[in-house]
C-alpha cells in the first residue's frame, strides 16, 4: 500500500512540476523567459518571467543579462538596473564604438526606475519599468507603471501613453536635501523624441563605448561585452574601443568626464539626423574632442541675451548658454528639456568646472 501511495505521489509531482503555477500555494519557479514576439507587449511585466522571486527585488531569471553604462542618463536622480534578453540562438554585432550593438529581432532591453530614499523612512519605491523590443519591424516601446504595493507593474497604454502621467514623490539626495518633485513618467512620443535617430527609434546607452566597463556579475567582476560574448549574446568586439568613463571618477581629467557626460546626457539628440540636428554643436563623445563640437566660443542658435551669446565662453560659465540651460527648470530654456525637471547639481558644477579651466580667447 506504502509503494503505491509513493508511485502515485511520484506521478503527481512528475506531472506537475514542469507547470509554472501554484500547487498548494507554494509557487513553482519557471527559469525560461517567456515571449512571443506575436503577442507583446505583454499587460503585466511579470508576464515575461524576466525576474524570479517577488518581482519588486529585481532578480534577473537566467540569461536576463544586467549592464551599466560607464555614465549614466539623469533621471531626476532615480537611480536604475538595466538588463539585456534574447531569443536562443541569436547574437549581436559590433558596427563600431559609438554606434548602438546592432541586435536581433527579439531582444529586449530593460530599465527599472527607483529610489531607495522615499521619504518619510528611506524606503525603496520602484516607479517604471521601460522596454525596448526589438520586432522585425524595428524597435518599440512598452512603458509600465509599478502599483503601490510593488508587487506587479502594468502597461500603460492608450490615452495614457499618448499623454504621459506624473508621481509625486519626496525622496532624499546624497547630501540629504529632501526633495518633492513630480516624477514624470513619459508619453510615447517623449521616448521617441529621445531616441530618435534617421526618423527611427533606436536605443541609447547601450554602445560598446559605453559598455567597455567591467560589472560585478553574481559570478565575479567582468567586462560587460564579455560578458555579452561568454553568454552567447555578442559575436566579438574588438580591443582599442575609445571608451567613454564614469563621469563622477575624479581620477579621470575633467574634460574626459564631461564628454562622457555630455554623450549620455545629450548626443542622442544633438547628433546628424536626430531630433536637435539643426542645432550648432555634436556631443557624441567621438566628436567631442573638437572644441567647435562642444560650443566653445561657437555663437549660440537662440541667444538667451546680451551676456549669454555663446554657447561655451571659456573661462566664465556665468557667459555661457550651455551652462544657463542645464541650470534652468523652464521648460521653455532647460536642456535637456526631457528626462528631467530638477537641476542636476553635480552636472552642472562639472560643466562649470570645465568652462572656467579653459583659458582661450574667443575671436
Amino acid at each position: 500500500m506504502k509503494k503505491i501511495y509513493f508511485l502515485f505521489l511520484l506521478s503527481f509531482l512528475i506531472m506537475y512540476s514542469c507547470k509554472d503555477e501554484r500547487i498548494e500555494g507554494i509557487g513553482v519557479e519557471n527559469p525560461r523567459v517567456n515571449f512571443d514576439i506575436n503577442a507583446v507587449p505583454y499587460a503585466k511585466l511579470s508576464t515575461y518571467s524576466f525576474f524570479t522571486g517577488e518581482l519588486k527585488n529585481l532578480v534577473p531569471a537566467p540569461k536576463v543579462i544586467p549592464y551599466e553604462p560607464a555614465s549614466s542618463l539623469f533621471t531626476d536622480y532615480a537611480l536604475k538596473k538595466r538588463f539585456i534578453w534574447m531569443p536562443e540562438g541569436t547574437k549581436a554585432t559590433f558596427d563600431g564604438d559609438s554606434k548602438t550593438l546592432d541586435f536581433p529581432v527579439g531582444t529586449v532591453l530593460i530599465k527599472s526606475f527607483y529610489y531607495n530614499t522615499i521619504q518619510p523612512g528611506n524606503t525603496t519605491k520602484i516607479l517604471e519599468t521601460r522596454l525596448m523590443i526589438r520586432k522585425s519591424s524595428g524597435w518599440i516601446f512598452a512603458e509600465y507603471l509599478w502599483n503601490d504595493g510593488q508587487t506587479e507593474a502594468n502597461l500603460v497604454s492608450g490615452n495614457d501613453f499618448t499623454s504621459g502621467s506624473s508621481k509625486n514623490i519626496t525622496f532624499k539626495k546624497e547630501n540629504n536635501e529632501i526633495l518633492n518633485i513630480d516624477y514624470r513618467i513619459p508619453s510615447e512620443a517623449e521616448c521617441y523624441a529621445c531616441h530618435k535617430l534617421d526618423n527611427k527609434p533606436v536605443p541609447i546607452g547601450v554602445k560598446p563605448q559605453n559598455l567597455n566597463t567591467t560589472y560585478n556579475y553574481p559570478g565575479g567582476v567582468k567586462n560587460q561585452l564579455q560578458k555579452l560574448v561568454d553568454e552567447g549574446y555578442l559575436v566579438s568586439y574588438p580591443a582599442n574601443i575609445v571608451s567613454t568613463v564614469n563621469y563622477k571618477d575624479t581620477s579621470k581629467p575633467v574634460d574626459i568626464r564631461l564628454r562622457s557626460y555630455l554623450d549620455i546626457n545629450c548626443a542622442h539628440c544633438h547628433q546628424q539626423n536626430a531630433r536637435c540636428d539643426y542645432r550648432a554643436i555634436r556631443l557624441s563623445f567621438n566628436q567631442t574632442t573638437n572644441l567647435t563640437n562642444m560650443g566653445v566660443c561657437v555663437l549660440a542658435d537662440e541667444p538667451i541675451d546680451a551676456s549669454l551669446e555663446r554657447i561655451i565662453t571659456p573661462g566664465n560659465h556665468n557667459k555661457s548658454v550651455m551652462s544657463f540651460r542645464l541650470s534652468s527648470v523652464d521648460e521653455s530654456k532647460r536642456m535637456p528639456l526631457l528626462g528631467r525637471t530638477i537641476v542636476h547639481d553635480e552636472g552642472v558644477a562639472l560643466l562649470n568646472q570645465w568652462i572656467n579651466s579653459l583659458n582661450q580667447n574667443c575671436p
